[in-house]
């Protein structure tokens, strides 16, 4: 006997299924919403079928000159109209995006142009100086295409093909190249490893199509947003909101310094619907100087990521007229795949416990399959106490693909079927999630797990602190203890004894930093407070 009637005569073909793309979105946002404004900078706005028709034609360029399936595209970029042309325009060809980290140095640059073989390089100008060195360093041709930005004056490269002359050399018509595949590689992000070099994690078309999905059912986003890029798009090919905010038919606002003037006269100008940003974004808007602020009225949502932002920071926020929904991810998941999902009973509570569950990392998107918090080698849930620290898991479609050209950390990471993610953190009662920190952050003193999160939580709570991190400080009699790194307001002055004393105020005080060090903290191009270099300055004290 045959298989069971639904699996008779009932086969896949071109009528029933297509692989999934996100770059189907642009198609049929051009065709909806060809007059719509779609991406605004400075004093530029192009309409969906102008950006479209741009797209199509980097996409032709880069064919005329031999690009397509399998090849490797990079750029590096700000956040400027080129960066948004290329995350669809490259994959047009059936070749992979890699949108390079701007503040990473020559040799780290080399060996990702290398690592990933890449055949042709856009760079803005900006980034001259670093991209010279870089090509005295790499043993491969690659052709450089370089965007010269009306609004700047830097230098081009010599041999280079300028941006706007190379996307208007085109063969004519385009037809944009599909995926054969949902699972064909659409992009190659480099993480910023703090040893040894940078992993190269593998999206597909599947994963980058169910979490642009994923971001406006989690934020509850209406058609036509118009959205802030305050975050970088090389970071996760901007947490996949390149194509989230095309598929709704919103516009991209284009930002090439991340300031708080220019955000403040964004918002308030072009009625900013929705931003996304590291804790630090958030933290630089709170302490602006009344001279770079603005005003507004209408409604503001902003998407904060990572570890949670300090309770305190979620409130000011607040008072400002930011909405902050808190979500979680990492450059392995195609950036954020759980979200702090709000209770509408919630808002009834007083106002500092509202941002205290506001900073829990949450629950899942709905498109990532699963999420446990276990033991780390067994594999075992902890118990749902909000108490019991374990590692973080995830899997489903929105994880990547797996690390190129490195097959044992792909096996490793992919151990026992999930995805380990190497931050640790607690589940409480109502299945939400709360991080504590990655693993190798957590302070184990006296025998006492203390997490660093918990103490920035209540060092940002001192009104005269700026910034702060915590990190271990070696300690004879107690293994480590937690040494505070703070940056304070201008203008404020502090004793390393008035810290501390604050800290044991509030919280156990075998929990509160025994050393304080002020200074300015050093953090990567996305904001992330650079732990390894303060680990580094902690055991020299």
């Amino acid at each position: 006997m045959s298989g069971h009637p639904f699996e008779t005569d009932l086969d896949k073909n071109a009528a029933n299924y297509i692989p999934l793309t996100p770059l189907s979105f642009i198609s049929r946002c051009a065709r909806t919403f060809p007059t719509r404004p779609s991406v605004i900078y400075v004093d530029k706005v192009f309409t969906w079928e102008e950006t479209y028709q741009r797209c199509l034609n980097l996409a032709s360029a880069l064919k005329k000159r031999g690009i397509g399936t399998g090849d490797t595209v990079s750029i590096m970029a700000p956040n400027v109209p080129p960066s948004f042309e290329a995350t669809f325009g490259i994959p047009m060809t059936g070749a992979v995006i890699n949108a390079l980290n701007t503040r990473l140095d020559a040799p780290t640059i080399a060996f990702i142009l290398e690592h990933a073989e890449t055949k042709v390089l856009i760079v803005d100008t900006e980034y001259s100086s670093v991209i010279s060195e870089v090509l005295k360093i790499i043993n491969t041709e690659i052709l450089i295409v370089h965007y010269n930005d009306p609004n700047t004056t830097n230098q081009k490269l010599s041999g280079s093909i300028e941006y706007e002359h190379f996307i208007n050399d085109t063969d004519g018509d385009f037809e944009p190249v599909m995926p054969n595949d949902e699972w064909d590689a659409l992009a190659l992000n480099y993480t910023s490893g703090t040893t040894g070099n940078p992993k190269g994690v593998v999206y597909h078309h599947r994963g980058a199509y169910l979490n642009s999905i994923g971001n406006s059912l989690v934020w509850g986003m209406k058609k036509h947003p118009i959205y802030l890029w305050t975050l970088p798009m090389f970071h996760c090919n901007g947490w996949c909101f390149p194509w989230t905010i095309t598929m709704l038919g919103g516009t991209h606002v284009c930002l090439r310094k991340i300031e708080a003037k220019p955000i403040y006269d964004a918002i308030a100008d072009h009625k900013i619907s929705h931003m996304c940003g590291a804790p630090v974004v958030m933290n630089m808007l709170i302490n602006a100087d009344s001279n770079s602020t603005r005003t507004w009225e209408h409604e503001l949502a902003m998407m904060t990521a990572g570890a949670a932002p300090p309770a305190a920071v979620i409130e000011k926020m607040e008072h400002q007229k930011i909405n902050v929904t808190h979500v979680y991810g990492l450059t392995e998941v195609y950036g954020p795949v759980t979200v702090c999902e709000w209770h509408d009973e919630w808002n009834e509570l007083p106002k500092s416990q509202q941002a205290s569950l506001k900073a829990r990392q949450g629950v899942r998107y709905p498109v990532l399959e699963g999420l446990m918090v276990a033991d780390p080698e067994t594999l075992e849930k902890v118990p749902a106490d909000g108490k019991t620290i374990g590692e973080v898991f995830m899997r489903g479609n929105v994880v990547m693909k797996g690390y190129l050209k490195n097959p044992n950390a792909t096996k490793e990471a992919f151990k026992g079927d999930w995805f380990h993610t190497g931050d640790l953190g607690v589940i409480h009662d109502t299945g939400y999630i709360e991080l504590k920190d990655r693993s190798k952050d957590i302070i184990i003193s006296g025998g006492e797990n203390i997490s660093t999160i918990e103490v920035e939580d209540v060092l940002f709570k001192h009104p005269a602190i700026l910034e702060a991190a915590v990190v271990a400080k070696p300690s004879e009699k107690w293994g480590e203890t937690p040494c505070a790194f703070v940056c304070l307001k201008p203008d404020e002055i502090e004793t390393e004894e008035s810290i501390i004393a604050f800290c044991r105020q509030n919280m156990a005080h075998y929990k509160a930093p025994t050393s304080v060090v002020f200074t300015e903290l050093p953090k990567t191009s996305t904001g992330k407070i650079q732990k390894f270099i303060l680990r580094d300055q902690a055991k020299s004290l």
